[in-house]
């Protein structure tokens, strides 16, 4: 009666690492999904940050230029003007 409880205890154990086998399998494989989600989460945030700051860089570079495109314009009035005053002393 021994060896039956032996044999029965030892099927019990085949079962419980066969069980444990299959089931490591699937935790590894989900661990695994988990970290390649956490990965490309923290890419896309990375991706979501140098698209923010390449927009901070063109809107700064768009109003540098609306500036300078301003002082022309002011500096063009200023010379029309200053034509027009020495036209207008000549004449």
């Amino acid at each position: 009666m021994d060896n039956g409880y032996i044999i029965l205890g030892i099927i019990a154990l085949l079962f419980v690492c066969m069980y444990g086998f299959a089931y490591f399998s699937v935790a590894m494989e989900k661990m695994k999904q988990k970290r390649a989600e956490k990965i490309q989460s923290e890419r896309n945030e990375i991706k979501k940050q140098q698209r923010i700051k390449n927009q901070q860089i063109r809107d700064e570079k768009l109003r540098k230029f609306n500036e300078r495109k301003e002082e022309i314009q002011r500096e063009l009035m200023l010379l029309e003007k200053m034509k027009q005053k020495q036209s207008q002393k000549v004449v």
